[in-house]
């Protein structure tokens, strides 16, 4: 796969209001995917808020491996960071959220108090890349539909405040990606997880490569879900057996390499073929050490 370099125009616009409305909020929650914490960073995010208080939240947690997630508490716990793991979806998480919200602002609320100013709602702002829930979050936190919800990055669109229970206020921005993908397994991981469009890439490679991946890390789910007694010696002979167990033949022997990566890129990102988190804390490490 060539170099993946991505930083369209409405980024750089969404980055730029993000910048410049920083200062009308109290804390910032970023949003990552649980499933690749790492690779779902904008490291762009701390530069921005500069110092502005901070929760992490890593979302999706039904989709991410529940003893990889262990490991990521502890991580985070470790070093200090206010961290929620939660399900957007079903809600799993969103009181323990509002709390670190408002524990995350109550030095700035106390110094509001000392000036005899009138309490207020505190202010959020959400942060992330596309398509790690951010409106799935917004719409639970409001408790009703109040945010454009879809399965595509990019959904979410321009600037609006929310208000949410527990006197909460939320100004949700669209998600930023990053000007240049230093690392290419980062891109990988967002093509795998869907944060990059499919239509960007090539999906035939992308399921090659997620293959490749899962051969190393779960090869036990990979062949249970496709009812493999073995996985080929390359990722193309097992995707050439993922595509006759699903019956994606054009014509005689030939692989509909389309459709099996379609199913592949679907059962690997509604968790069909496992729960499964693609980086640990030791990945981490590695990539402080690059």
């Amino acid at each position: 796969m060539e170099n993946i370099n991505w930083f369209p125009g409405h980024m750089k616009k969404t980055r730029d209001l993000l910048r410049d409305n920083l200062k009308l909020v109290d804390v910032v929650i970023e949003i990552l995917d649980s499933r690749i914490p790492i690779s779902s960073k904008n490291p762009e995010i701390d530069k921005i808020i500069d110092g502005k208080a901070k929760v992490v939240v890593l979302n999706k947690l039904d989709l991410s491996d529940p003893a990889k997630t262990e490991q990521w508490k502890k991580y985070f716990k470790n070093n200090g960071s206010r961290a929620i793991f939660l399900d957007s979806i079903k809600g799993v998480g969103i009181d323990a959220l509002i709390s670190e919200c408002r524990l995350a602002a109550s030095e700035k609320m106390s110094q509001l108090a000392s000036r005899g100013r009138n309490e207020r709602a505190i202010r959020v702002m959400i942060v992330g890349i596309p398509n790690v829930g951010k409106s799935s979050l917004i719409n639970k936190l409001s408790g009703k539909k109040s945010a454009k919800v879809g399965n595509r990055p990019g959904v979410t669109r321009g600037k609006q405040w929310v208000k949410l229970k527990g006197d909460l206020e939320m100004l949700d921005t669209p998600g930023i990606l990053w000007p240049k993908f230093e690392d290419q397994s980062v891109a990988l991981n967002l093509a795998f997880t869907g944060a990059i469009k499919d239509e960007v890439l090539d999906s035939e490679t992308v399921a090659l490569r997620l293959i490749e991946k899962l051969s190393l890390i779960e090869p036990e789910k990979l062949k249970t879900r496709f009812a493999l007694e073995e996985l080929g010696e390359t990722p193309l002979e097992t995707m050439d057996a993922i595509g006759k167990k699903r019956g994606c033949i054009i014509s005689k022997s030939e692989i509909d390499y389309e459709r099996v990566a379609g199913i592949i890129l679907h059962e690997f990102r509604s968790a069909k073929i496992g729960r499964i988190t693609l980086e640990t804390p030791d990945d981490l490490q590695k990539v402080e050490k690059d």
